[in-house]
């Protein structure tokens, strides 16, 4: 079986998120419209119902490696969130802290990587941690 090019995989990814084919929950999208190599990206998570993260969006930055899909993408959050798998100085998600990245597959997608944040948001040991004020930023 052959490996679809990283170019034609992320173009993909970004048709999808431009017509929000996946759940409402999350969306993607190329962080700079010029951007050839389709590196950066912005995305956006729905905070989870029943959550301390309920009527909240999170804002992240989302950088696909010359690797991706092969590799993970390097995802940071803007916006201020305490979670386990997040450093709380850089707001950079920590791989080995966060299971879809540290056993990335190529089958993995950023809309896997953002879904999987906000399944992690609601947990029960995370969903009742103290957030930081609502619009901070790292």
């Amino acid at each position: 079986m052959s490996k679809i090019p990283r170019s034609f995989r992320l173009l993909e990814e970004l048709e999808n998120g431009e017509k929000g084919l996946g759940p409402e929950s999350c969306s993607y999208g190329l962080a700079d419209a010029d951007d050839n190599t389709m590196t950066n990206w912005n995305g956006t998570i729905l905070g989870p119902p029943h959550s301390n993260h309920e009527n909240r969006i999170y804002s992240l930055a989302i950088e696909c490696g010359p690797e991706y899909p092969d590799q993970p993408p390097k995802v940071k959050f803007i916006s201020k969130v305490n979670l386990p798998c997040v450093d709380q100085n850089t707001g950079d998600v920590i791989v080995k802290d966060f299971h879809t990245l540290s056993g990335w597959k190529r089958s993995y997608s950023m809309q896997t990587v953002l879904l999987d944040l906000r399944k992690e948001m609601a947990t029960p040991s995370n969903k009742k941690l103290p957030q930081p004020k609502e619009g901070s930023t790292f």
